[in-house]
Parts: structure tokens; sequence; C-alpha cells
């Protein structure tokens, strides 16, 4: 995982996923000066899910969805988008925890917590479960942390019981989309699959 998060970015895709962490670390400081010491804090929480997709090898147009998700979830609390607009927590809530919980899925390919391959012809049918189960998961801990927020941090982070059932149904339903995409469509690229996976005998595409 090392070597892929050190690896010279390859290809205009490559390159502007690279662009996104920098404007992820902008956002801090912009945050910072701009706004308030919270906001910055919210922003910097998002900085490590950003170097997720170079540890794990994603393909450029997957890891370039993952960063703005990623973005726009946390710039949308800055921006009180949340509250202020009716529809968009649902709609953050949909496509960010699906992205996450495929991007987590990979993740724990590495890990060897599931098994890996990047073959969608090879990939495992239990992404079909997996994946939703993972959004689930990463929407129930969602919640846990914008109620810490609200509960330690600031009263104006938004949290009721509808909120937070609706959110993670939604998430799950995102998830359960995501899924059916990770069963099908190759998320990493193949040489970083052949470090790891010799046997498969696979191409060093991109």
């Amino acid at each position: 995982m090392i070597e892929e998060f050190l690896r010279r970015p390859h290809g205009p895709g490559a390159w502007s996923a690279d662009g996104l962490r920098v404007l992820g670390l902008v956002s801090v400081v912009v945050a910072a000066i701009g706004f308030s010491w919270t906001d910055a804090g919210i922003l910097a929480f998002a900085l490590p899910a950003l170097l997720i997709p170079r540890f794990v090898g994603a393909r450029p147009a997957f890891d370039i969805v993952f960063c703005v998700c990623v973005l726009i979830a946390a710039w949308s609390n800055v921006l009180d988008l949340y509250t202020s607009i009716w529809w968009w927590d649902i709609a953050v809530h949909f496509v960010a925890t699906g992205v996450i919980a495929a991007m987590v899925f990979v993740l724990f390919g590495w890990w060897g917590v599931l098994p890996r391959s990047i073959d969608a012809s090879q990939r495992p049918r239990s992404a079909l479960v997996l994946v939703p189960v993972i959004g689930l998961a990463l929407s129930a801990v969602w919640e846990m942390v914008e109620w810490a927020g609200f509960t330690w941090i600031s009263d104006q982070i938004y949290v009721a019981y509808d909120d937070t059932i609706g959110d993670m149904a939604v998430g799950g339903l995102g998830s359960a989309i995501a899924g059916l995409v990770v069963a099908r469509v190759r998320l990493e690229r193949r040489r970083a699959a052949e470090a790891e996976s010799p046997r498969e005998g696979l191409s060093g595409d991109r």
C-alpha cells in the first residue's frame, strides 16, 4: 500500500485526483481564516479519507468521484447546506455513503478482510451483500459523529430522530446500488492488483 501511495500520478485523471487532495488541504486553511476553527476541524477530519484512494491504487475516475463526494459532504456542513436545502441531506447521504462504502470494500480487500479481485468477472458476488452492510455501518457511524459534534462541539449541528433514520435508510439504499457497481466495475488499477495477486495473470494496464 505504501508503494501505491508513493506512486507518481500518470495521466490527467490521476493528476486531477491529487489536485482534489491539495484542495482538501487548502480548504482547511480557508475555513480557519474565513469561517471558524470548528469548520476547519470538520474539513480536517475529511483529509485522511482523501488519502485512501492513493493507498489502494484506485482508478482515477473512482478516485475523483470519491474525493469530490468527501469534499462536498464536508463543505456542506460548513456552508449549512444540510439545513438550508431540504433535499441536500438526502442526496449527499445517498451518493456519498454508497461511494465511501465501495472504497471501504476495496480497502478491506487490501487488508485481507475480504477476498480481493479487481476483475469484475472474478470479483466475488459477496459485494452485493457486503457493500450495503458496510454502507449501513458507515451511516450509523456518521450519525454518531454528528451526535457527538452536536453534544460536545456545536449545537448548530442538526440532529433529530427522523433525520437520523432517514439518513441511514437512504445511505443503505445508495450502498445497495454501489454494491451492484462494485460487482461489475473494476475500481482498482490492474497493476495495483498484480502486486498483491500475481496468480491472477492480469495485464498491467491502468
